[in-house]
Parts: C-alpha cells; structure tokens; sequence
C-alpha cells in the first residue's frame, strides 16, 4: 500500500497531472464541484454550480464540494498546491481500499483470492488513472461502499449491536457524498436480517439504531435545502437534468454533453433564469415528453447503454458500437466478474447474493439516463475479487491431475 501510494503521487509529478485546464474560468477543475468550492471559500455559500451567481444549489452532494473548498482556503482557489493535495488524497483512498478489499476477498473466498485482489488493485494502472486525474470523489466512493459490503458480510455473525452504529453512519457519509449508491441500501440491509434470522439473532434495534444515525447524517442537509429552496429536496436535486442529458431528441444511447450549461450558453440562460430546481423541473418534463413519444429508441437506448456501462463507451461518431472501444480491457473484465459470480452462485455460497444485488442495483439508474466509466468505478472492487476468484478457481482445476495410477509391483 504504500509502494503503491508513492508510485501514484509520483506519477501525478512526471505525468503533470496537477496542470489542470485553465479555460472556461477552470470549469475543468473539478466541475460543477470545483464552482460550488469556490463559491463556498468566498463566502457565497453552497452555490453556483456554473458560475455567474445563480444562487444556493443542491446540484451537487455537500460532501466533496466542502473538502475541496477546504482544500481552496488552505492552497489557494484552483492552485497548483490544491490540485496537488486532492489528488493525493485521491492516491489515499484508492490504496485505503486494498484493506476493506483483502477482507472481503478472504471471508468470501480465500486468503489467496483476497491476498491477489489486493495486491492488483494496488498496482493497476488503470485503478491509478481515477487517482491521479480526476479531482471528483471517484475514488472515496469505492472505499465507502467495500466498507459497507464487508460490514454486511460481518453483522451476521456478530452478537450484539456494536456493528450496527457504525453501518449507519457509513451509509450517512454515503448519501452525503454519492447518492447514487444508495440503491443498493435496502437490499444489503434485507441480506443482513435474512442470515440473521436464519442464525435466529435478533435484529430490530440493530437496524433502528443504524437507521437513527442514518437520519442523523443526513438531517442538517435535508434542511438546509429546504430553509433554502421551501421545499424539500433529497440530497441533491438535478436528477431531471441527467435523465435529459441521455433522453431527449437526438439521443442515441450516448451522454449528449452538448446540453450542458457550462457547454451551452442557452441552456445556461435558461439555468439562470429558472433557478435550478425549475431548469431540472423543465429537463425531466423534455426527458419524459421524449420517452413517452419514442419508446421503441428509449428502450433500444436503454439495451445500448447496458451495454456501454459493462463494455465500455465507443466512440458516438462511430456507428458500429459492437466493435470500436476505447478499451475493450474493460469488456474482459466484466466478462470474467459476471462469470466468476455465477460460479460463486453455483456454489451456494450465501455472500454470492450480496454481491448479485450489489450488481443489480447500483448500474440501474445509469441504464436510464447515460453510462461513464467513472460510473462503474465504486463497484470495481467487487468486480476485480469476483475475477480473481474465477481466476483461482480455474488454475485450481488445472493443478488438480487426480490420484496416482496404482502399479503392480514386478517381482
């Protein structure tokens, strides 16, 4: 792990990763996450998420957007140094996730197959590239969510409620800083109870205690938005947004980054003259209105972006998207994940339907709106042990020749 972190902070120096783009007032670093840091460290509050004072937002989750601001006060806004220290605490949470990764490996499978998966995950280069060049939670979330799957892998067999506490508030953080993962909450919690009760423990103060801090996390949020917008609004409020950029005239499977307010100045115009909840209010209508007229392309769409999500997004200008990849490294990968979790099932192994709802409900929002590689990111952790397991179980097979031939002794 630290062999790994040193390698990845100096990859970020000889590959000039901290240069971050300077154009379109440094929309480039960090994004809609990048302008609201910055509003933050002025004093502007938690807002515009473009620029150009467009007033409080809930466009984005609070949790990155106030460490990057902390991040601005201590090193400047959009400084070299900040660039420099969220990258590296990138660097530290994708090789913190070796630990949850290992622990997960060995309780599912073997000390082997959590040894290996660990070690891989250390020093894939491609693991690095979400590290040092992308200044988003990208690799806080993978942390978070191994955490959660080796917490539910743990809580069965535990007595008690000292685990309970802490799988509340990791699920808090989770919602604080990703929402989108949140799909996978109730299943893991149902997983949970269910060996529980096959074991005949006891439950429900576990999960009201869980379920309180829970609350607890996320209360403050919930109403600052609503002191601010007059209305509640859960966690983050631009999902109408994201369901248009992937489902509205001329969408063919891809993300249509053109509609975006930093890349549009009319969408821009129309952001800052409706207010945000109003500009998503529009976009989900223009999505819906679209869906409901096309759906033949919306559900061709949704087959393509199923596609996109495990094989990797081709080029749009492209129409063979069979064949033209980026990386077909990722195809691989996902072929042997599936295969090794179906293996997994075959042998009934319990913690196999874990990790089945993880992979069923957490890509099933971007199946909707529009796949991205960094959208597949937080599972990888899982997808990399569920390859390495199949991986074992075939050199296990072939290193298996079967008992000697007996042979009559000569006399």
């Amino acid at each position: 792990m630290l062999c790994s972190f040193l390698l990845q902070v100096a990859a970020i120096g000889i590959l000039h990763e901290y240069r971050t783009r300077p154009g379109n007032d440094h929309f480039g670093f960090a994004w809609e996450m990048g302008k609201i840091a910055q509003s933050i460290t002025l004093g502007h509050g938690f807002s515009s998420p473009y620029g150009g004072s467009t007033g409080p937002s809930a466009w984005e989750p609070p949790l990155y957007p106030y460490a990057l601001a902390a991040a601005f006060k201590l090193f400047g806004i959009y400084s070299t140094l900040a660039a420099w220290a969220l990258l590296s605490l990138n660097c530290l949470f994708s090789v913190l996730t070796c630990i949850p990764i290992f622990l997960i490996g060995q309780k599912l499978f073997s000390p082997k197959v959590g040894l290996w998966s660990a070690w891989i995950w250390a020093f894939l280069p491609y693991e690095w590239y979400w590290s040092i060049h992308w200044i988003w939670d990208t690799t806080f979330s993978p942390l978070l969510l191994a955490c959660i799957v080796l917490l539910a892998l743990e809580l069965p067999e535990r007595n008690g409620w000292k685990l309970w506490p802490v799988f509340g508030l990791l699920w808090g953080v989770i919602a604080l800083s990703n929402p989108s993962l949140l799909s996978f909450l109730p299943f893991s919690g149902l997983w949970i109870w269910r060996r529980r009760r096959l074991q005949r423990k006891k439950s429900l103060r576990g999960v009201a205690l869980a379920s309180l801090i829970f609350c607890v996390c996320i209360a403050p949020w919930l109403a600052r938005n609503y002191f601010v917008f007059g209305k509640f609004v859960f966690i983050r409020a631009d999902f109408g947004y994201q369901l248009r950029l992937g489902n509205s005239p001329g969408a063919n499977g891809f993300w249509m980054a053109y509609l975006q307010p930093n890349l549009n100045p009319q969408e821009f115009e129309q952001f800052k003259q409706l207010g945000e909840l109003a500009y998503a209010a529009r976009c989900k209508r223009i999505a819906y209105a679209w869906i409901s007229s096309h759906p033949a392309q919306f559900a061709e769409n949704s087959l393509k972006k199923i596609f996109y999500y495990w094989a990797g997004v081709p080029k749009p200008i492209d129409n063979n998207f069979f064949f033209d990849f980026q990386d077909s490294f990722l195809l691989a990968w996902s072929v042997l994940a599936i295969w090794g979790l179906a293996r997994a099932l075959k042998k009934k192994l319990p913690a196999a339907w874990l990790l089945l709802w993880l992979v069923l409900s957490y890509p099933a929002i971007y199946y909707v709106v529009y796949p991205h590689a960094r959208y597949r990111h937080p599972i990888e952790p899982e997808l990399l042990i569920l390859t390495v397991f199949l991986v074992s179980e075939a050199r296990g097979k072939r290193n298996f020749h079967g008992p000697e031939p007996s042979v009559t002794p000569r006399n």
